[in-house]
């Protein structure tokens, strides 16, 4: 048997707070602001549907980035972050363009500089210091809860108002999504900010990507208390390299919106709706599909139609208490991102293998892929001996170690303390 599997606990407001604020102290010499935390989050299901106009239904991890803050009258922007305490980055924010800051600062400062491209001037430089127990390179998002942390500190530090009110929250996402995908470089499609900004505990957001729907429109609170079902959700961390930014995320992106073009629709969601709203859905899938010449294009099309559907049997299956379905809508997720999306590596099927045998009523990868980690559905009491036994089949294949998270529905982004 290998080493016992190693689970990553959330640190906890107080302790997060803490660690912060007196790495920040110690660096700046002055005590920050205050203290404010976004979390990460897993996407229970709805995968690579939201850049399509689609579903998804994530839920808010208990584990947060903090950020510890100050404002500062020039706009020089100092950050630093507790895994390398010694390296500060700083730049300068008048004449900062696109693309200008490079490595994890680009998240940070890309918030900062994106509020002020949205002509919020008053926004001016800060010194930061990052705590983390997201792991980084997990696909459970470790960006946006950097990205939002920050976002909502700039907000409260400089007095924008927008982080009172789910409405007003869009204006944040908006500025951390561009942040990502124009400062960093890292494509993203809107529901892992959405997620951090917007999820409530023992909650999951059935999140509408759909163009032009109002906050209200766009989320709806869906309740996700596992335990009473007696059930737990498993969240393992591969630990295989995850990379969204070398051109696998975008090329599927792309071939959607081709495919979109030549279907004579805005977005793939007009074709979802309509292909499962018919009487025969997989009839009319077929419909839609041989209007498309390319194989691939095909394979990916399916993917998001189908998944877009997934979302709402989930939510109603879950709703009846139906752990059965609720389990097999996981595994068609699952093999549909693996076989029409492409998207998994071997260490996300194994690992999705290994929980399906050892009784996980159902298992998925989670995230945009190519790497990160795999949820699966358990009974309670099971997450640990089910991970052990990916670990033991990752020993026995030559893979890396993975780790394992205890997951619940957990509050958004929120400032701690003064």
């Amino acid at each position: 048997m290998t080493t016992a599997v190693e689970f990553i606990e959330p640190m906890g407001d107080a302790d997060g707070a803490a660690r912060a604020a007196a790495l920040f102290e110690a660096r700046f010499g002055t005590a920050p602001a205050g203290v404010w935390a976004a979390p990460g989050r897993v996407n229970l299901i709805g995968e690579h549907t939201d850049y399509n106009g689609g579903l998804c239904l994530p839920i808010a991890l208990p584990h947060r980035t903090y950020v510890a803050l100050a404002p500062r009258d020039d706009t020089t922007v100092r950050v630093i972050s507790d895994m390398t305490p010694d390296e500060m980055t700083m730049v300068d924010l008048d004449g900062l363009a696109a693309g200008g800051v490079d490595g994890w600062s680009a998240y940070p400062i890309g918030v900062a500089w994106a509020l002020r491209e949205a002509g919020f001037d008053q926004v001016r430089g800060f010194d930061a210091v990052f705590s983390s127990c997201v792991p980084l390179g997990s696909g459970l998002s470790s960006s946006a809860a950097m990205t939002c942390s920050t976002a909502l500190a700039l907000d409260d530090v400089y007095g924008l108002e927008f982080g009172g009110s789910d409405e007003g929250r869009i204006t944040l996402i908006d500025a951390a999504v561009m942040a990502e995908n124009e400062m960093a470089g890292a494509s993203t499609g809107g529901l892992d900010q959405n997620a951090s900004m917007r999820c409530a505990a023992d909650h999951a957001i059935r999140l509408d990507c759909m163009p032009g729907l109002t906050a209200a429109q766009s989320v709806r609170q869906e309740p996700f208390d596992l335990s009473a079902y007696g059930l737990e959700l498993l969240v393992l961390d591969t630990q295989a390299p995850h990379q969204l930014n070398d051109g696998q995320y975008q090329a599927r992106r792309t071939m959607c919106e081709e495919a979109a073009q030549i279907l004579g629709v805005p977005n793939l969601r007009v074709v979802a709706d309509q292909v499962n709203a018919a009487v025969d859905p997989a009839a009319a899938l077929e419909d839609v599909l041989v209007q498309l010449d390319d194989e691939t294009m095909r394979r990916r099309v399916r993917h998001v139609i189908t998944e877009i559907g997934r979302v709402d049997d989930f939510i109603d299956a879950f709703g009846r208490g139906d752990i059965e379905t609720v389990g097999a809508l996981f595994n068609a997720s699952h093999d549909s991102l693996r076989d029409d999306y492409e998207v998994t590596v071997p260490e996300l099927d194994v690992a999705v293998d290994v929980a399906r045998n050892e009784g996980a009523y159902g298992a998925r990868m989670t995230g945009g892929g190519f790497g990160g980690s795999i949820i699966a559905l358990v009974n309670a009491g099971e997450s640990r001996r089910i991970a052990q036994a990916i670990a033991d089949e990752f020993a026995r294949r030559g893979f890396d170690a993975p780790r394992a998270l205890p997951a619940r529905a957990s509050q958004s982004a929120h400032r701690v303390n003064d």
